[in-house]
């Protein structure tokens, strides 16, 4: 291979990504190339050997089709979690079908796609319902394809664990939407793995293959371990449907990114696990790893940081 192409590799899953391709096929691989509109947010990748951060919108037909000519795979990783159905639409179903024509515009014909454990057409969640749309998309693009459905994915930057920790260490309490789902989270760099071999293996395409941890956890449990592994456990009590959506809404009225949205307390009436019925990180050579294994010393270590950081600010003052 000449050039992978990373779509969405600025974010959490797809930094772990390039981290993985650089350190599998060494300065002597092919080049990886990450598109971003604002360069500064591929930062964390550009200083690795071998990844090229460009300027591009992918969400112009002109741009992703100069990004994918030349690509020997394209990794689609860009999703959202919350907006309208317009909104999701455009990410989860529109991009697939825009990056397929891309591909069959360039003659690319290899696109490994991260979709989401849950994914349906009868999904309560606009999130679950256009991940679906989005493999249906591919799934007939005459592409070589091969989709990933991970769970709930946990690691040093997550916006799950760490949410739930920071959360705790401001709270008295923690009320709860959705808090018996059951999730069935993944280490990052397990998921990383899967990409690689994905990228490498030609026997996986046409599969898909769900990425998910050893053990299974209700929503409440990972809440209160975020608490207690971060030194600031709190009570969690669950909220009933009608309080939990008001509360998603009160969110969503915020500035910035909504913490929950009604969406995601859709998202919560299902159980967010394996299904076993397609295969898993198993199928693809890994062992998972156990959120225990991991997670408590990342948290104890960001909350040591958070506090030697207010000391300084308070020494300086």
């Amino acid at each position: 291979m000449n050039k992978i192409l990373v779509l969405g590799g600025t974010g959490f899953i797809g930094q772990s990504l390039c981290e993985q391709l650089v350190t599998r096929f060494g300065g002597a691989g092919p080049r990886i190339e990450v598109p971003t509109r604002q360069i500064q947010r591929g930062r964390r990748v550009q200083y690795l050997p071998t990844v090229d951060v460009i300027a591009a919108d992918v969400n112009r037909d002109e741009d992703l089709r100069r990004v994918v000519a030349g690509s020997d795979v394209v990794v689609n990783l860009i999703a959202r979690l919350h907006g309208s159905q317009a909104e999701f639409d455009r990410t989860h179903v529109d991009l697939p079908r825009r990056i397929a024509q891309a591909c069959r515009a360039n003659g690319v014909r290899r696109v490994v796609h991260v979709s989401a454990l849950g994914a349906a057409a009868g999904a309560p969640s606009m999130y679950q319902r256009t991940k679906a749309g989005g493999e249906a998309v591919l799934a007939t693009s005459g592409l070589d394809v091969t989709v990933l459905r991970p769970s709930v994915v946990f690691g040093p930057l997550d916006q799950f664990m760490n949410l739930f920790a920071r959360l705790q260490a401001v709270l008295p309490v923690m009320p709860l939407a959705g808090a018996s789902c059951r999730l069935q989270p993944v280490w990052v760099t397990d998921v990383a793995d899967a990409l690689v071999a994905a990228i490498e293996r030609r026997d996986t395409i046409g599969q898909a293959y769900e990425l998910a941890g050893p053990k299974t956890y209700t929503l409440a449990e990972l809440v209160r371990l975020a608490g207690r592994w971060s030194g600031h456990e709190r009570p969690v009590f669950g909220l009933p449907g009608p309080l939990a959506k008001l509360q998603a809404l009160a969110m969503e009225c915020l500035p910035g990114e909504p913490m929950i949205s009604r969406d995601n307390v859709d998202s919560l009436k299902t159980d967010n696990v394996a299904t076993g019925r397609v295969p898993g990180l198993a199928a693809l050579g890994i062992t998972p790893s156990a959120l225990e294994s991991v997670m408590p010393m990342l948290l104890a270590r960001r909350d040591s940081v958070a506090r030697l950081d207010t000391w300084r600010r308070g020494a300086g003052r």
